[in-house]
């Protein structure tokens, strides 16, 4: 059996490397170790003088989840070190801070609400210069409809077309909703709705957001702004809200 005693320090291995006459390796070795000190000073140096990226996630939603919807937008933007807040579009009267934007609207009969398609219309100009990307929330149930039918590509929105291409939108995406048969009604159409009690009680009630599928997202936005790479950004925990 080999006795067991005290390992050499790393100075004595150099020690009897340098001995033996492999001179060769140290010198590898200290070359090495002064790369991956320069790279990281280099680095260190680049993160400190690259501005810090401000996304605005702008939203027009009537029960909240559209506005939940944004908030987790958001928050993944922000865990990948950039720095987001979801506010709604009626509240937003200025531009110029933002250097990217994401803006998303609850669909009700095939169309964005108002605020939201009113704030992308009257700031086209100032969004069409910036990275933009839209999404849209409102399908309800499973993956499809009555008559077979993709929901999320039955639920695109009208004006979705003319949105992007007025602010060259990178991508749209629909997310399911969430829908409480005992929420007020707003809006013409739910109360139209609530006085046709078949038509309400036809409704699949319940929270159909997928929040994996919203955090990945957001992940794809703050890959696509270059500030981190694909291992940095992982969908978290998904609690129901």
């Amino acid at each position: 059996m080999t006795p067991v005693g005290p390992r050499p320090s790393d100075g004595r291995l150099f020690a009897g490397r340098i001995a033996d006459g492999s001179m060769e390796a140290l010198d590898s070795g200290v070359a090495e170790a002064s790369r991956r000190w320069l790279v990281c000073r280099w680095d260190f140096a680049e993160s400190r003088r690259r501005p810090a990226m401000h996304v605005l996630v702008a939203y027009a939603s009537r029960h909240g989840a559209t506005q939940g919807i944004a908030e987790r937008i958001a928050e993944t933007l922000q865990a990948a070190g950039i720095d987001a807040e979801a506010r709604p579009a009626a509240s937003v009267k200025k531009l110029a801070e933002y250097d990217a934007f994401v803006i998303g609207s609850a669909a009700y009969m095939f169309h964005w609400l108002k605020d939201a398609a009113g704030f992308v219309r009257r700031n086209r100009g100032a969004l069409a210069a910036k990275p933009v990307w839209l999404f849209s929330s409102g399908p309800l149930g499973g993956p499809t409809d009555a008559q077979g039918r993709d929901q999320k590509v039955a639920a695109i929105p009208k004006d979705i077309v003319e949105l992007a291409e007025a602010v060259h939108a990178r991508d749209h995406r629909v997310f399911f909703g969430a829908y409480d048969r005992a929420g007020k009604p707003i809006g013409f159409a739910e109360r139209f709705v609530s006085l046709m009690p078949a038509a309400k009680e036809a409704m699949p009630a319940g929270d159909f957001r997928d929040w994996s599928e919203i955090e990945a997202w957001a992940g794809e936005i703050a890959r696509d702004l270059g500030l981190v790479s694909p291992a940095e950004v992982r969908p978290g925990s998904t609690p129901t809200r």
